[in-house]
């Protein structure tokens, strides 16, 4: 009996660090990165979405999130977003196919506010609630206000200016 629990001990503790190694790596990955979320280049995507505001990254969202606010585009934040469909079938088949993935899909929110996510949320914990109310920025959906170059999907820490 003591020979199978200590076999079953290790083995949980070779999960366990398993599991810890592999979270080392995915922060790494992301550091290394610099906060860059790249994805293709799409015209129709950056010039129908950035019209309004800034062309979300698709890794921002899991696919199911981009498949239910393509289908709402009518009721888009308050504002009627609606595209033809042969824009809209576009759009939502490159969100989908660029959409977020393993660790960002888990802390995604429930409602469509990429803002409201555990993901977003936890970057952004060190900003002041009177920040989000800056003439300058407005809400926390204005990703540009702050990150420099949001716009190119870099939200590094070191492209931030934030402002007083």
């Amino acid at each position: 009996m003591k020979n199978t629990t200590t076999k079953l001990w290790m083995l949980d503790m070779a999960a366990w660090t398993l599991g810890v190694l592999a979270g080392i790596v995915l922060v790494t990955h992301e550091a290394a990165a610099g906060g860059k979320l790249s994805a293709p280049a799409d015209d129709r995507w950056k010039a129908e979405c950035g019209s309004c505001h800034l062309a979300y990254p698709p890794q921002l969202l899991p696919a199911q999130a981009w498949r239910r606010m393509m289908s709402q585009l009518d009721r888009h934040f308050g504002a009627d977003a609606s595209l033809d469909a042969a824009d809209r079938a576009h759009i939502a088949a490159y969100l989908e196919r660029n959409s977020a993935s393993g660790r960002r899909v888990r802390a995604s929110p429930e409602s469509l506010r990429i803002t409201e996510g555990a993901w977003f949320l936890h970057e952004h914990d060190e900003v002041a609630p009177a920040t989000w109310k800056h003439p300058a920025v407005k809400s926390a959906a204005n990703c540009a206000a702050c990150h420099t170059r949001a716009e190119e999907g870099d939200f590094g820490e070191r492209n931030i200016r934030i402002p007083r």
